[in-house]
């Protein structure tokens, strides 16, 4: 001992960062703590039997073939059906059309499942065109609110993952401090109305 005090310590070694997929998968377990969370109402909880195996992954059929907004297709088939932990990069929605053709909108946009064509979000609900659009380009994901959320077709599952009632991937739910937060990929919302 020097002085009272102990030796000094090396300094910890430099960490790699995290994968992608582990570094979301590492944020979900420590804000959902082992899959058990239960979200209030508006929410609609639902389970693991929604996203079971299907003829098309979790889905019964392919994703539509002419997204909306120029959305990629092959995108959308991996994110939608065949996928329960990854996204479409952050920011991808700015890079489709959907800013161009949506600005011009007056009202509320629906977003429909890119597989079944029901009808999930609407927005913006509550809020200016402008400030949805804010909150998604800080997040790098289109993001909606409870009051924006068609609960008849919308499922949150205990892990916080956003799910259709037909089994198509959304995104999460991750609430912040004004709320129920749900982060959606636009390759997931793209469909046309069936």
């Amino acid at each position: 001992r020097h002085g009272g005090h102990p030796p000094p310590r090396a300094p910890p070694a430099p960490q790699k960062p995290l994968a992608p997929r582990v570094a979301v998968q590492s944020l979900l377990g420590s804000l959902f703590k082992g899959g058990d969370k239960t979200f209030a109402p508006p929410v609609v909880m639902g389970d693991e039997s929604i996203m079971s195996q299907k003829a098309n992954g979790s889905t019964e059929k392919p994703v539509q073939e002419k997204l909306r907004w120029s959305c990629d297709r092959g995108t959308a088939e991996r994110i939608c059906c065949y996928n329960r932990h990854f996204a479409e990069r952050a920011g991808y929605w700015e890079r489709t059309s959907f800013l161009e053709e949506e600005s011009k909108t007056q009202g509320e946009i629906t977003f429909y499942d890119s597989v079944s064509g029901k009808p999930l979000f609407y927005a913006p609900r509550g809020r200016s065109f402008e400030a949805f659009v804010r909150e998604s380009q800080s997040h790098g994901w289109p993001s909606f609110r409870d009051d924006e959320v068609d609960w008849k077709y919308v499922r949150v599952l205990p892990d916080g993952e956003c799910v259709s009632v037909d089994g198509t991937h959304l995104g999460h739910n991750l609430p912040d401090g004004s709320g129920n937060r749900y982060c959606i990929n636009l390759v997931s919302v793209a469909g046309r109305p069936t």
